[in-house]
């Protein structure tokens, strides 16, 4: 076996840790799907076949979405070269969306019990995914040039160059969202589409925010598309979470005066 920087190869085979990572995410992502599936009125069943959609329109949609927004150009036979790099988490999420869809619209499940136990899988996902991009040196922020900022985990040498580490920034907000949503799924939230709409608001501003200090970001034109991505995110999930409670309060009000 002969260990590299970002992976290793056993006999011949290139393995990279960044797709282990991904592969991580991914198998832990399921796992605390099936264990919320429960709370949803869902069986482990569901969540395994609901995998079977996303999982493979995710890496789909990651690719995509990388290759549409990147400077390089592409040939045909370049873009499905996905071991050479080249995903992007917005196009994952949005490739995983189109799969949950597709399951709900066959399976007749509810979109939205579906989306809220997916997120908080998700989140989980995204957070061990970012660890990979260490490896494989994407993601990363502006250059440091201020000798007392060159310290890890701060910041972190790419190719000879310190940059801010903002893939490990990402990476700790992203477990921080995950274990508050696991602690507000099993214990405080019960109305539905509620989990999805704080993923949209604590993700959307997590990545905005972070985004300002990317150094290798995608754009559209003059702007960084994650950040207006992002931004579109935090403003659709305000307006879920509003029609949410709204529509709750008008519910409760029929039942008072109902029953009154």
């Amino acid at each position: 076996m002969n260990l590299v920087v970002d992976g290793f190869s056993i006999f011949g085979l290139e393995i990279k840790f960044y797709g282990i990572l991904i592969a991580l995410g991914m198998v832990l992502g399921v796992f605390v799907a099936c264990k919320l599936a429960k709370y949803r009125n869902l069986k482990s069943d569901d969540i395994i076949l609901l995998a079977l959609y996303v999982l493979p329109l995710a890496v789909i949609g990651a690719r995509i979405y990388y290759v549409i927004f990147s400077e390089h150009s592409y040939t045909f036979w370049e873009i499905f070269e996905i071991w050479n790099g080249g995903m992007a988490i917005y196009g994952g999420v949005i490739g995983g969306a189109i799969g949950v869809i597709l399951y709900c619209a066959i399976h007749k499940k509810n979109f939205i019990d579906i989306a809220d136990i997916a997120v908080v899988a998700l989140i989980l996902g995204q957070g061990i995914g970012r660890i990979g991009c260490y490896f494989s040196s994407c993601c990363y922020g502006i250059e440091v040039t201020d000798p007392a900022f060159m310290w890890f985990p701060l910041s972190t040498k790419i190719n000879g160059v310190w940059h801010l580490s903002t893939f490990f920034y990402e990476s700790f907000c992203d477990f921080v969202i995950f274990f508050v949503f696991l602690w507000l799924f099993r214990k405080k939230v019960r109305t539905r589409g509620v989990m999805l709409s704080l993923y949209f608001i604590s993700y959307g501003a997590v990545r905005c925010i972070i985004e300002t200090f990317r150094g290798d970001s995608l754009y559209i034109g003059s702007m960084k598309v994650s950040q207006l991505l992002s931004l579109i995110l935090m403003i659709a999930g305000i307006i879920l979470l509003i029609v949410i409670y709204t529509k709750k309060r008008a519910n409760e009000r029929k039942y008072i005066i109902k029953n009154s």
